[in-house]
């Protein structure tokens, strides 16, 4: 005999309607995900600056020259002439990652856009004419401080 648990997992996999709170909480966890994947866009682009930056730098010195370079939190001491094809294949491959992201975060936006037309999700304060010319309708449930509105569908 199945529990009460066990029968509310069976329904909600099979495509039951949500409730608002698991539409908000979607559509908030989409939102967290595609901001952490600009936070690290922005780390990325940062990091590639500054190999750049050392790149540029370490092209107009004489290659038998020794430098410091940073080796998994651990100072190293190595020469130009070993430094910099490292640096130039690290920055390569950074010019790749940055790319895959800005394509993650397209999709991710692609799918936060499929998700609020498929929920009818509103965002308060969003620069957008509401469709039925009035500020709320009687079927438009509010969330209190989430700044998210799910309209029932009729």
């Amino acid at each position: 005999m199945a529990t009460v648990n066990e029968k509310k997992a069976k329904n909600a996999g099979k495509g039951a309607p949500k409730s608002n709170e698991e539409i908000i909480q979607g559509f908030q966890r989409l939102r967290t995900e595609q901001r952490q994947l600009a936070n690290k866009l922005s780390e990325l682009e940062m990091d590639l600056n500054e190999h750049k930056l050392v790149i540029e730098t370490l092209q107009g010195v004489d290659v038998d020259r020794k430098c410091f370079r940073m080796v998994g939190g651990v100072l190293v001491e190595r020469t130009v002439k070993e430094v910099l094809p490292a640096l130039t294949t690290n920055r390569d491959q950074m010019v790749k990652l940055i790319e895959a992201l800005n394509n993650q975060i397209t999709t991710k936006g692609q799918e936060i856009n499929d998700f609020k037309e498929k929920n009818n999700i509103r965002i308060r304060n969003q620069n957008e004419i509401p469709s039925s010319g009035s500020g709320e309708t009687e079927g438009e449930n509010k969330v209190a401080n989430q700044g998210v509105l799910v309209e029932a569908k009729p």
